[in-house]
């Protein structure tokens, strides 16, 4: 199992256009290959920057959703509304 840390900031006043995005990215999501479960958090205090932890069951499984046609598309509608490039970090439980 992995989890996968996701960072984005938001251009000002679009934060409800994300959240709309953003579920729709989650509902598709749900259905890849490998995904257990995930969430989204938004710094307090800034409700610009947001945190997605999702879980999948392996690095091969992620890699196959983060290169797909259908994260592709989802990002088509996410990405005009960042202010910066998202930062994605992975990580697996130490041994």
């Amino acid at each position: 199992m992995i989890k996968i840390i996701i960072e984005r900031r938001i251009m000002p006043g679009l934060e409800e256009e994300y959240e709309e995005a953003a579920r729709e990215a989650m509902r598709q999501s749900l259905g890849a290959r490998g995904f257990v479960g995930g969430e989204s958090l938004v710094e307090l205090g800034h409700s610009d920057r947001r945190l997605m932890i999702t879980k999948w069951r392996d690095i091969s499984t992620w890699k196959e959703w983060y290169q797909s046609e259908q994260r592709a598309r989802v990002m088509q509608q996410l990405l005009p509304l960042l202010s910066e490039d998202e930062r994605i970090r992975i990580y697996e439980p130490s041994s």
